[in-house]
């Protein structure tokens, strides 16, 4: 274990390592999981993306696969290196050398995509006057604030994992962020983490924060059901009545 994770230390840890790493995190959980809840039941017409394919396609096209691929990839990579341990992933074979070299050529990967489709993404709504006048105050935070946090993470990963001398972020981060939801936080293991960890953290919980007030809701309206909707039988219209005349001269319905 490494000597920053000892009691010692943990007596050292600042009142502003406390509430950076503490009481910010807690209060961004809290904000994320009663605003979903006041969202629900105060704006269900408003529970939704929004879209705005009808005023402009052609970035949209791929901006948008772009950018939700990317986001899964990277949300899948977050899941793996900051919740499961990298004694769970040795124990299955997976050496610290492979997981070291797979999460950063395919979190370079995925993290190219989402910051090249949320580019597109903001160029349309800037540079299109239709979107951009029909942009809200929650798009006006969201849109910063997601790419302060994309652009935080891919800089910290390209300064220290692809350029710099490699650093392993599974001994000082994931430590701290498991503490938080096993309600025993270390703020001292993010305290040794370089900037750019720390303020992609703290972003990353901000982020949290606005969730429920923001478009980002769709995510939890995944149209799931769609895949075990049955088939829509489409019928072909019957043809139109026509009117055939009869002996007297009067027209005579004839039926299709």
């Amino acid at each position: 274990m490494n000597a920053a994770h000892s009691p010692l230390a943990a007596a050292s840890v600042s009142s502003a390592d406390l509430l950076l790493w503490v009481a910010v995190p807690y209060i961004c959980l809290a904000v994320f999981a009663v605003g979903h809840v006041w969202r629900y039941r105060h704006d269900q017409f408003g529970w939704t993306s929004r879209t705005t394919q009808l005023l402009e396609h052609r970035r949209l096209r791929w901006g948008s696969p772009l950018f939700h691929l990317g986001a899964f990839m990277v949300i899948a990579g977050h899941v793996v290196g900051l919740a499961i341990p990298d004694s769970w992933t040795e124990a299955v074979g997976i050496t610290e050398h492979a997981y070291h070299t797979t999460a950063v050529w395919a979190g370079s990967v995925a993290g190219i995509a989402m910051v090249a489709g949320l580019g597109m993404l903001c160029a349309r709504r800037l540079l299109t006057r239709t979107i951009r006048l029909g942009t809200d105050r929650s798009d006006k935070l969201l849109f910063p604030l997601l790419s302060a946090t994309v652009l935080l993470g891919i800089t910290a990963t390209a300064a220290h994992n692809v350029f710099g001398a490699g650093y392993d972020y599974r001994s000082t981060v994931s430590v701290w962020f498991r503490g938080l939801f096993v309600l025993q936080p270390q703020p001292e293991a993010i305290a040794e983490a370089p900037l750019l960890f720390q303020l992609h953290a703290l972003t990353a919980f901000l982020l949290f924060a606005a969730w429920p007030f923001t478009r980002l809701v769709h995510v939890w309206s995944a149209p799931i059901g769609y895949l075990a909707r049955p088939y829509l039988v489409y019928r072909r219209r019957s043809a139109p009545t026509t009117a055939a005349p009869t002996a007297g001269g009067r027209p005579r319905r004839r039926a299709a």
